[in-house]
């Protein structure tokens, strides 16, 4: 696969509004499965299909941890999508209030 259709291919999973939410919560911080099904209010074989896909093009890295899988961006041989990346919206005031609601939320704490 030639450079352009690479990234024509990596630009195309960036205009899912889903996949797109994941990577700017994860720009913020390394964020268990759980927690993102929590945020994005969906369910966690979602979440999983849309993670497979970007890592899959090596937008993001994951570390097991006992039964929980941390996610975090893994952007190094894409420098194109760092530049992207810059323009997404901060999700620390959605982080922020997710820890208000760990007191409900069950799961990789």
């Amino acid at each position: 696969m030639d450079d352009i259709t690479k990234m024509a291919e990596t630009l195309k999973l960036l205009a899912d509004r889903t996949r797109l939410s994941i990577l700017a919560l994860l720009k913020e911080r390394e964020l268990c499965v759980c927690e993102i099904v929590e945020i994005l209010e969906t369910t966690q074989p979602n979440i999983s299909q849309h993670l497979r896909k970007l890592k899959s093009a090596g937008l993001v890295s994951e570390a097991r941890r006992g039964q929980w899988v941390y996610y975090s961006l893994c952007l190094d041989e894409a420098p194109y999508i760092q530049a992207v990346m810059e323009y997404v919206p901060s999700s620390k005031e959605t982080l922020e209030s997710l820890k208000a609601d760990c007191v409900t939320v069950e799961c990789c704490e």
